[in-house]
């Protein structure tokens, strides 16, 4: 056996080995991820002064790392599997986010998008905000690029950042199981096939994040975006399993690069 099949051989089966240690790990924080999002850090509001007089609300123009972060999880899952991530952000200089549940027995992915579009604008009228980032893991990313496509949320979302969002589909849809979305995700469906539909003027930037050992968007290219109306760059990530994405650290780490990035100076102007 020559050593490149063999380095793959074994990358590939210590990304097997770090996705069981995720599934786990993500099985056993679900309990602790179910409810309301209890997080309000960040939010800021002008107290009242000492003579009593009431409070006034002020909008600000906030700095760039000030900007709300929406974290949108995938089917199965609730808002526990982006522990390490919502952690990660706050320290690296985004004091708010925002990780809201969906139910698990969501139907369509249009519904959950007007759902993520109502806590939106929630989140931006509390804390007098113009515009958010949002992070969506799995089916996350595609219930937030139809809110951003479909329902006007380029006018609130700068950045959108998925991880292992089929975009174009996956084949593991087209297997006999029970959940109704299901369907929405298969290659060439309804949904996919409106996404696909023109965009323009979109103002949204789109970064998805694909990796080539994701066991359940296959093929795994489908993660890659390509829109000619959008404005994308695909970030390929290497040996890291679907689950794992929001807890690897790598990834983790390119997340909160490319938003800061987002804000530099070059990349402003060319937006």
């Amino acid at each position: 056996m020559s050593s490149f099949p063999l380095r793959v051989l074994t990358g590939a089966m210590c990304a097997a080995a770090v996705e069981v240690v995720a599934m786990t790990t993500a099985l056993a924080l679900y309990p602790f991820g179910m409810g309301a999002d209890d997080a309000t850090a960040g939010v800021r509001t002008v107290e009242p002064p000492d003579d009593g007089t009431p409070r006034v609300r002020t909008l600000r123009e906030p700095t760039a790392d000030d900007i709300p972060v929406v974290l949108v999880h995938g089917m199965s899952s609730n808002r526990a599997i982006f522990h390490i991530l919502r952690r990660d952000l706050r320290r690296a200089g985004f004091p708010q986010v925002t990780v809201p549940n969906y139910s698990w027995l969501t139907t369509d992915v249009r519904s959950a998008a007007r759902m993520l579009a109502a806590e939106v604008e929630r989140l931006c009228e509390r804390g007098g905000h113009e515009r958010v980032h949002v992070i969506g893991h799995s089916l996350g990313g595609l219930i937030a690029r139809y809110y951003v496509q479909r329902l006007g949320g380029d006018a609130r979302v700068h950045t959108l950042v998925t991880l292992g969002t089929p975009h174009h589909g996956t084949l593991v849809a087209m297997l006999p199981l029970p959940h109704p979305v299901m369907r929405q995700l298969r290659p060439g469906s309804d949904l996919l096939t409106e996404l696909a539909e023109p965009a323009p003027g979109c103002a949204t930037r789109f970064v998805a994040l694909h990796s080539d050992l994701d066991e359940l968007v296959i093929p795994t290219g489908n993660a890659r975006l390509a829109h000619p109306d959008l404005r994308t760059s695909n970030i390929p990530v290497r040996a890291v399993g679907h689950v794992s994405l929001p807890l690897h650290r790598r990834v983790v780490s390119e997340v909160c690069r490319v938003l800061h990035d987002a804000h530099r100076p070059e990349t402003t102007a060319a937006a």
